[in-house]
């Protein structure tokens, strides 16, 4: 009898504790903010991870990321991916998301000159650029045009030497080498992809990329030279940032955390510029002010398709 009742009541223990503990857990993962994905543009690997941590570290909230370009990345959200927030190299790819109804407001939250990177053999300077561009005996490079922004902004680059010059535009065109591919692991980063393109493999002489890039690069090689474009053909990233429909709450504290004074003291660290707001279309104003730049965005696009750069087999490779 007395063994019974012990069984009883170890039986009757356990299921207290197992609820208890079931409990307890249901709590504490209730408690427990849902962790926040950010997809966002490869040139900021190091400034977003960094203002991911300190997001971490104020609010107890996790950040996962997902750096990629931008068109990659848009691509994976519109075939039906989830994120919470994504931070893209320009405006056309935040924009389609929110066309397509995906993501609420768009935000311009940073800025991003493009420089010209170059080996010590070139002797690049602002002066001299348009001439070494155009020199048959020097390599020059650029991203992938339509799918990576940074691409796209190296061929306006030479439209706007072709008011300079006519004739430029067929040339560089002619001449550029698409510099695109996986990266050796210990390269997969902005500065270290422009450090093995220019020195590792050679495969460039000048590389036209983004300034926070170029600094990154210049840390790992500081013999690279980074030298601003002049003035007739200064071109400038404006980079954009939404947040994601039926995102978790931590997604938009995340995205207010980016804008805010503490993300763009972190962001300024590794050279992007202040941002300026693009409103989201309210009224009759709002919604001519967004057609307007979708188109321009849609025709930058288009003309890019229509001009792609052409290279050899052997410079896709």
């Amino acid at each position: 009898m007395m063994k019974k009742y012990l069984l009883a009541a170890s039986l009757t223990a356990l299921v207290v504790n197992l609820t208890f503990t079931k409990q307890t857990l249901a709590a504490t993962l209730a408690a427990a903010p849902p962790e926040v994905t950010l997809y966002a543009a490869g040139s900021l690997r190091g400034g977003l991870s960094e203002v991911a941590s300190a997001f971490t570290q104020e609010y107890g909230i996790s950040v996962k990321t997902e750096f990629a370009s931008s068109g990659s990345l848009k691509d994976r959200l519109l075939a039906g991916e989830k994120a919470d927030v994504f931070a893209s190299a320009d405006l056309g790819n935040v924009l389609a998301l929110n066309q397509n109804n995906l993501s609420g407001e768009v935000e311009t939250f940073a800025r991003n000159p493009i420089y010209a990177i170059a080996t010590p053999e070139v002797s690049l300077t602002t002066e001299n650029l348009l001439d070494k561009f155009l020199d048959t005996d020097v390599k020059l490079g650029i991203s992938k045009p339509v799918s990576d922004p940074l691409g796209d902004y190296g061929v306006e680059v030479f439209r706007k030497a072709e008011q300079i010059h006519p004739g430029s535009f067929a040339q560089l065109n002619g001449k550029a080498v698409i510099l695109s591919g996986t990266l050796p692991p210990e390269r997969n980063s902005p500065g270290g992809s422009i450090v093995y393109y220019l020195q590792d493999i050679n495969k460039a002489d000048i590389y036209l990329v983004y300034y926070t890039s170029a600094l990154s690069a210049q840390q790992i090689s500081p013999s690279l030279q980074i030298v601003e474009l002049p003035d007739n053909l200064k071109t400038q990233a404006d980079y954009g940032l939404t947040v994601l429909k039926d995102a978790n709450p931590g997604g938009s504290k995340l995205a207010d955390y980016i804008l805010s004074p503490t993300g763009q003291k972190i962001l300024a660290k590794y050279g992007f510029n202040s941002p300026k707001s693009v409103p989201e279309p309210q009224g009759v104003g709002g919604i001519l002010l967004a057609v307007s730049v979708a188109f321009t965005l849609q025709r930058k696009l288009i003309a890019a398709k229509q001009q792609k750069v052409k290279v050899s087999d052997e410079r896709h490779s």
